[in-house]
């Protein structure tokens, strides 16, 4: 009996162990794969590689305050655009809305049309904590636009009440999956 028992531990310790490292293999192959960059549309038009599905886009202010966005489009029929958003040194305890602006692709970003995003069609703001940082999960809902379209996209931190703007990016380009 002593002995069916010690090799039954034995059998689901040599498979748990089996299963940890399969997951330790995984997880480091996927932090062997090469970080994606942020490229704008001067540099995608002189032709170097870039996603134009997933790419993240740097935010610029004064001084220290700086943001970025993860701009990711799952390849699934969904079409849902997500925008996880970071803000950094701004006001604290302070609300920001993300915006973005788009036109037809000639890697200059012209229109001034800017639409508040947030969760699908509700806007939604940033609040910054105690030290003026903020993060927010954002998404929208593309499905209406045909896959294949391209765009020049461009994005703004305005401030809530004000809506002075506090952070602009570059110019980039995007197709919907």
């Amino acid at each position: 009996m002593r002995k069916q028992i010690l090799c039954a531990i034995v059998t689901i310790v040599a498979i748990s162990v089996f299963f940890i490292s399969c997951q330790k293999e995984a997880n480091s192959n996927s932090q062997q794969q090469p970080q994606e960059k942020a490229v704008s549309a001067p540099q995608a038009a002189i032709g170097q590689a870039a996603d134009v599905y997933n790419f993240d886009v740097n935010l610029y202010g004064e001084g220290e305050r700086k943001g970025i966005i993860r701009f990711r489009q799952d390849p699934d029929a969904a079409k849902i655009m997500t925008l996880y958003t970071k803000i950094q040194n701004l006001l604290p305890n302070h609300e920001y809305q993300l915006q973005r602006a788009v036109d037809r692709r000639d890697g200059n970003c012209t229109s001034t049309t800017w639409l508040t995003l947030g969760l699908g069609l509700t806007p939604q703001t940033i609040m910054t904590d105690d030290e003026g940082n903020g993060h927010e999960l954002l998404w929208r809902d593309i499905s209406a636009v045909e896959s294949g379209s391209s765009f020049d996209i461009h994005f703004q931190i305005t401030d809530a009440v004000s809506h002075e703007v506090v952070l602009t990016s570059d110019c980039y380009q995007f197709t919907v999956r």
